[in-house]
């Protein structure tokens, strides 16, 4: 394991917590991996406790760190990474540790490696790992899948009304994260939500809720959705109002209603026209 992986500021007083992690990258469709824990951390009240070390995991050329520059003097610079978080016990319910990251570019082996020896240390028997994917679904649906890596688990996954999952192809840091938890013992539950990819440039608050609502009910911690909700309510009904007004999109989304009643949904093929349905909302 590569020294300083994990930089721990301080050890924060946990009792087997539960670790909840969220990834920036190419599981993240509509940011809801990491828009997730963005989300749990601020209703939390989270506290940083640790971070990634950036150089030892992320290639600066294609994840550019962030400047801020004023008035011709540097002010900031932040490096792609990602920082651990100890959510407020009395607010969440019970312990838990929220990873907030970019996808790592390098050494994913040395990654899930320094990860699960955290999470050893730190009494974490389950964690959960977000992941977010476009797919042929409607805006109306809340479509999620999951894999464990205790096949005693599954029967709570199916009580969720959570698919299991049935994939060959390219994974993402998800997986490495599975297979080193589970050879620690360490329960690992991953969950991807079903992304409908007409939303492209939008933000899916029902789903975030839904996935907030799925995750609380199985960790078994404290969630409250109440403002996604209300901001998914106001933003279905501007989306429908487009959709209605709009021949192309309506024939869209009858083909994939018709797609669904036969139960033959694919995941989007890539050279398949995609409508985009931020081209036809107005600027905010």
């Amino acid at each position: 394991m590569l020294p300083n992986a994990i930089q721990i500021e301080h050890q924060p007083d946990l009792e087997e917590p539960l670790l909840i992690a969220g990834f920036e990258g190419w599981g993240n469709a509509l940011d809801i991996s990491r828009g997730m824990v963005e989300y749990l951390i601020g209703k939390m009240k989270a506290q940083v406790f640790g971070k990634i070390d950036s150089d030892l995991f992320y290639r600066f050329d294609e994840n550019r760190p962030i400047v801020k520059i004023q008035d011709g003097k540097l002010k900031d610079l932040s490096p792609p990474g990602g920082f651990f978080y100890s959510a407020d016990r009395h607010l969440a319910g019970r312990d838990i540790i929220l990873l907030k990251a970019t996808e790592p570019s390098l050494r994913w082996f040395q990654f899930t490696e320094a990860l699960v020896s955290l999470c050893k240390r730190m009494g974490v028997k389950t964690a959960f790992i977000l992941g977010s994917m476009y797919d042929n679904v409607l805006h109306t649906d809340m479509v999620v899948s999951g894999l464990v890596s205790n096949s005693e688990f599954l029967p709570r996954l199916r009580e969720k009304k959570v698919m299991t999952v049935s994939y060959e192809g390219p994974g993402a840091i998800h997986s490495f994260i599975h297979k080193a938890s589970k050879k620690q013992g360490i329960e690992c539950i991953s969950l991807w939500c079903h992304c409908p990819y007409y939303l492209q440039g939008t933000t899916h608050f029902g789903l975030l809720s839904y996935l907030g609502s799925l995750l609380a009910s199985l960790g078994g911690f404290k969630f409250d959705g109440e403002e996604l909700e209300a901001t998914w309510r106001a933003l279905s009904k501007e989306i429908q109002g487009i959709i209605d007004k709009n021949p192309e999109l309506q024939g869209m989304v009858n083909d994939l209603r018709k797609a669904k009643v036969k139960g033959s949904w694919d995941v989007a093929r890539k050279g398949d026209k995609v409508i985009h349905l931020e081209d036809f909302m107005k600027p905010k």
